[in-house]
């Protein structure tokens, strides 16, 4: 149903009835019961299984910054919707299905970590004692202004980890100096000066305010953008406000799980089940991920990410898995379990050495051409 080879979880269970061997009652049953941690166990399950395939098959993309493993987190919200029953829509007072943080690996594309909320009207900030666990010494933390708070800031700081984020209005801080101006970006000029935040123990952290004024303001209409890291002075201002500016990858990654998977599965209204559709369309999107790192493997990074779409790759998946399952049956397919490490691989390599790219282009977009200005044309 995520990869939209069966439009629903009815259809899916009718179609493979006999194999399921228990009534359509039973199965809903189950998943409206399944642990939210099952859920994100299956995530995290996928990402460690396909990180070293990925390395292996030399289709990871050039550091972001050398020498940290950078990770973006940020919220994901699954909405009340008209389409689900009528009991289970949103109704004063009533939760929302759910709603998680998940954590992205852009050297890898993987999405690693998830934790799901069964509240859809919970803060956030509720999550990040567990977010805060996973955080380990090197690890670059990149997040928007929810995390702007000072105990997931100092906490990551006395882990030794590293952050960006962008600056919230309610963060305390001392200035320690004035503004110095550091260059210019695509985006606009750079400025930083030191400032100083108290913990809760009352130790003091020293982190860095970059601020960014921007040729064009933001779709909130903000001109100036200010950020908060605690990389070191090496890492220059301009280098910081280009790693936050390139956490649009994982919001574009909640885009394409929209756009081409049934990550929202409406009839899954209760908060279990919907959060285990939406992992699993995590984990496909983590399959996917494999793909596109064999692509890149032969094809190279700059051809894959600028060239290839992920629509196309997952309407192959699901225009030709009928037919592929008829001509190849599931039993032809245990071969690949017992297969070693390299021998995936290569076999992986070998078949993205076959694949017709002009199949999977982007659509380039056309321009617009502008409209001529004017008086408009009198009607008949």
């Amino acid at each position: 149903v995520v990869f939209c080879v069966q439009p629903s979880v009815r259809a899916a269970y009718q179609a493979q009835q006999d194999d399921v061997a228990t009534s359509l009652v039973s199965v809903y049953n189950k998943l409206n019961n399944l642990e939210t941690y099952t859920a994100a166990e299956l995530v995290r399950y996928s990402a460690r299984e396909f990180m070293p395939l990925i390395k292996h098959m030399d289709g990871e993309r050039a550091p972001w910054l050398e020498g940290y493993r950078i990770k973006i987190v940020d919220g994901n919200c699954l909405e009340a919707s008209e389409h689900r029953i009528e009991e289970l829509r949103e109704a004063k007072g009533r939760a929302l299905p759910g709603k998680s943080l998940v954590v992205y690996e852009p050297a890898q594309g993987l999405v690693t970590d998830v934790f799901p909320c069964e509240n859809g009207h919970a803060q956030e900030r509720l999550l990040f004692g567990p977010l805060l666990n996973t955080v380990e010494a090197g690890d670059l933390w990149i997040e928007d202004r929810n995390f702007c708070t000072r105990d997931f800031l100092c906490d990551i700081d006395n882990r030794g980890a590293f952050f960006v984020t962008r600056e919230h209005l309610g963060l305390k801080f001392e200035i320690l100096e004035a503004l110095r101006e550091c260059g210019r970006t695509e985006t606009g000029r750079v400025a930083q000066q030191r400032v100083k935040v108290v913990d809760q123990q009352g130790d003091e952290h020293v982190f860095r305010r970059v601020r960014i004024k921007l040729k064009q303001a933001t779709r909130d209409g903000d001109t100036i953008v200010h950020m908060l890291t605690n990389l070191p002075r090496r890492v220059a201002g301009k280098r910081v406000a280009d790693l936050y500016r390139k956490r649009w990858t994982l919001e574009t990654a909640f885009q394409h799980l929209e756009a081409y998977f049934h990550s929202e599965i409406n009839t899954l209204g209760y908060p279990k089940a919907a959060l285990f559709g939406f992992c699993l369309a995590l984990v496909a999107y983590n399959l996917l991920a494999v793909v596109l790192a064999a692509l890149r493997g032969v094809h190279g990074e700059e051809t894959v990410d600028e060239e290839v779409s992920l629509y196309y790759i997952a309407n192959e998946i699901s225009t030709t898995y009928h037919g592929m399952m008829i001509a190849i049956p599931a039993p032809e397919w245990d071969v690949f379990y017992s297969m070693s490490l390299s021998d995936l691989a290569v076999i992986l390599l070998d078949l993205a050495q076959g694949v017709r790219l002009q199949a999977i282009r982007k659509s380039p977009r056309r321009s617009k051409t502008p409209r001529p200005q004017g008086k408009k044309p009198a009607r008949k």
